[in-house]
């Protein structure tokens, strides 16, 4: 078994992982990271960037966002139900992490809103392209080249496998190679990043009953199976709650041109299998609160549903609502894109001449939508007497043939696990912390309890970042003070 040594050991090289390393090394710790694929990153190479409140961004927007509103905010929306006082720190330290960030060569296009009802807390990753997903690697590769530059050490295809303690304190890591070679390393401080369990079906189901590929169609990156829980439970760090970070979707879009999913998330009628109306359709733009609606329905579904005329005027004006992840008005490729999915025989996609037709396609019951569409189409004229939708949103279905897709709940992966305080020390049962056992990112996330904050939009990339520098400098301090 080969022996390395080093103070302090992060399992996995996310944005939370890479942001210990850097904080840590800039803190005087030496450090390894073990990281069990082959390249960094993780997940957060498909993201756009993080959060950030009172940044020089927000100010030369004139966007006037303070912790303070921001920090009210967060604890009214998840009903004090999670943690005030790591809020805060995170919060509190999230404008400075974005110049630390730029120190290392990051730059931001500025500060976003998700949709147009959020806040701009958003902080894109400029690329030197168009906006859009992957943003976040290049602030991942800045992150791994300055740790590189501090000196931290990358044992890369390498899985973590235990916490190794004497007495009540960390003093190991026991780790194998993608080869089967087995390794130890001895050290003070063991700090967790390893993204959630996203992949790991068998716990999403036991933790949250959600079933992956049948009621839910979330991220499931290869490989990010709730290693990192297991060994901190392992170790003594008191097992929370795993949610799903939910956001609902359109079911089997992927493939598909970005103009289907769009116009089926506009604000127009929503109905379950019953072909009753379930919300405020304005409110879909926020994906969370449209995946806690679906949720509750029977067989986790609603319906999208359209007419000709509705897809005819997006075509000719351009979306309603556009946001971040699909901020492109123009839709003209839409039939084409439903051709595509019909020719791949997609079982999410429906389509009739008449009202009758559709309800016979999609399984909704007929005379009920009938009724339901009627009215929807009288609340066009006098207003939405049932839900109060604003009016600008108020489309009637009236011409064939009519469209409907399924909206299914969907998410990021999995948020929670792991008992942290406001400093990311893994905690016991009995709160007291696990000397030397720190946890940031995705396993350590406990702040929303079961609401994303879609509001404060880069949150759960803000939270990897700002958490993987408090472990970072709070484990810096840790194995200092036993020298």
């Amino acid at each position: 078994m080969n022996q390395y040594q080093a103070q302090i050991v992060i399992v996995a090289a996310g944005p939370a992982g890479l942001s210990a390393a850097v904080q840590a090394a800039e803190g005087g710790a030496s450090v390894i990271v073990l990281e069990k694929t082959a390249a960094v990153g993780g997940a957060a190479n498909m993201g756009m960037g993080p959060l950030g409140i009172g940044t020089r961004y927000q100010k030369a927007q004139m966007m006037e966002l303070t912790v303070e509103k921001a920090f009210n905010m967060f604890m009214e929306y998840t009903h004090y139900n999670v943690d005030a006082r790591l809020v805060k720190r995170y919060f509190s330290q999230s404008a400075e992490t974005i110049e630390w960030l730029e120190a290392m060569g990051v730059e931001f296009e500025g500060a976003y809103r998700y949709f147009p009802k959020a806040e701009p807390t958003w902080h894109i990753v400029k690329t030197g392209q168009t906006i859009g997903p992957r943003a976040a690697s290049f602030m991942n590769r800045a992150l791994y080249e300055r740790a590189i530059e501090l000196g931290v050490c990358f044992l890369m295809e390498t899985r973590g496998m235990e916490i190794l303690k004497r007495g009540d304190r960390v003093c190991g890591v026991r780790a194998m190679t993608s080869d089967g070679e087995s390794l130890q390393i001895d050290c003070r401080a063991v700090i967790i990043c390893t993204g959630g369990a996203g992949s790991d079906k068998d716990l999403i189901q036991k933790e949250t009953g959600y079933r992956h590929g049948e009621d839910l169609f979330s991220f499931a990156i290869p490989g990010i199976i709730g290693d990192g829980l297991r060994m901190a439970w392992a170790a003594g760090a008191d097992r929370v709650p795993i949610r799903i970070e939910g956001s609902a979707t359109v079911q089997g879009c992927d493939e598909l041109p970005g103009s289907v999913p769009n116009i089926f998330f506009q604000p127009n009628l929503l109905v379950n299998f019953f072909g009753k109306r379930v919300m405020n359709e304005e409110h879909m733009q926020n994906t969370t609160f449209l995946n806690n609606v679906v949720s509750h329905q029977k067989g986790k579904v609603c319906f999208s549903v359209i007419d000709t005329t509705i897809v005819h005027g997006y075509i000719t004006n351009g979306v309603d609502v556009t946001s971040l992840v699909r901020p492109n008005p123009d839709v003209s490729d839409f039939y084409d894109g439903l051709k595509l999915a019909e020719s791949k025989d997609y079982v999410s996609f429906y389509k009739g001449a008449t009202l009758e037709e559709l309800a016979e396609k999609s399984g909704i019951d007929k005379e009920s939508l009938i009724r339901t569409v009627q009215e929807y189409n009288l609340y066009c004229e006098t207003g939405d007497e049932e839900f109060f939708k604003d009016s600008r949103y108020l489309r009637p279905l009236i011409k064939g043939p009519f469209f409907a897709a399924r909206i299914r709940p969907s998410g990021y992966g999995t948020v929670g696990g792991i008992r942290i305080n406001e400093n990311c020390e893994a905690c016991g049962a009995d709160f007291s912390p696990v000397p030397g056992l720190y946890a940031a990112g995705a396993d350590a996330c406990n702040i929303y309890d079961d609401s994303y904050m879609f509001l404060l939009p880069g949150n759960s990339m803000g939270f990897a970042v700002n958490t993987g520098r408090i472990a970072g400098m709070e484990a810096a301090r840790y194995v200092r003070s036993l020298q």
